[in-house]
């Protein structure tokens, strides 16, 4: 019986954060990251097909526009700052940008978990399946002292009230670039 509490538990706190996101919540539109690939198009011109990748700073470079700043826009920002720049050179450009790969969307474990480092957030990720992923706890970690970084914000983490289904609001749902450090 206190197996399947826990397996109920365990499974409802990695679900329950990204439940509204499973049910089609489409208020937040993705934001292009540094690392992203994105594939750009131009129809009628295949000389303006290209792959590119964001740059660490931000921007990419695109034939006739130059560089351009695209992190933290949305793909149908990035369509209208090309299209805008490309009418310049061409009479009605039709630009087409998608979201190739979201490699600029990860996050890091450290300290003492069996497999620290990076995971990528393909999806909605909660504290407790990232922790899953880490493969498991070293034997002296700090349950309780578990914290997530964000930015200059530090957020407690307390993995024993998780597993018993208290203070459930401490799984939060990840974000790119969260650091979870584990002592």
């Amino acid at each position: 019986m206190k197996l399947n509490q826990i397996l109920f538990v365990f499974l409802f706190l990695s679900w329950a954060p990204v439940a509204p996101l499973l049910a089609g919540d489409s208020s937040d539109t993705y934001k292009i990251r540094q690392g992203d690939i994105l594939d750009i198009s131009v129809w009628g011109d295949d000389t303006l097909n290209k792959q590119v990748r964001v740059l660490p700073d931000g921007s990419i470079s695109f034939p006739l526009v130059g560089q351009v700043s695209v992190a933290g826009h949305s793909p149908a920002d990035v369509d209208g700052q090309i299209t805008t720049k490309l009418k310049t050179y061409l009479p009605d450009p039709e630009v087409n940008v998608i979201v190739q790969s979201t490699e600029g969307n990860r996050v890091y474990i450290i300290g003492k978990v069996n497999t620290p480092g990076v995971i990528p957030l393909q999806g909605p990720m909660t504290v407790l399946q990232a922790l899953s992923i880490s493969g498991g706890f070293d034997k002296f970690a700090e349950l309780d002292e578990i914290k997530i970084l964000r930015g200059k914000q530090v957020m407690p983490v307390n993995y024993s009230d998780l597993i018993r289904g208290r203070n459930l609001a401490s799984n939060h749902l990840l974000q790119a670039d969260d650091t979870i450090l584990v002592p």
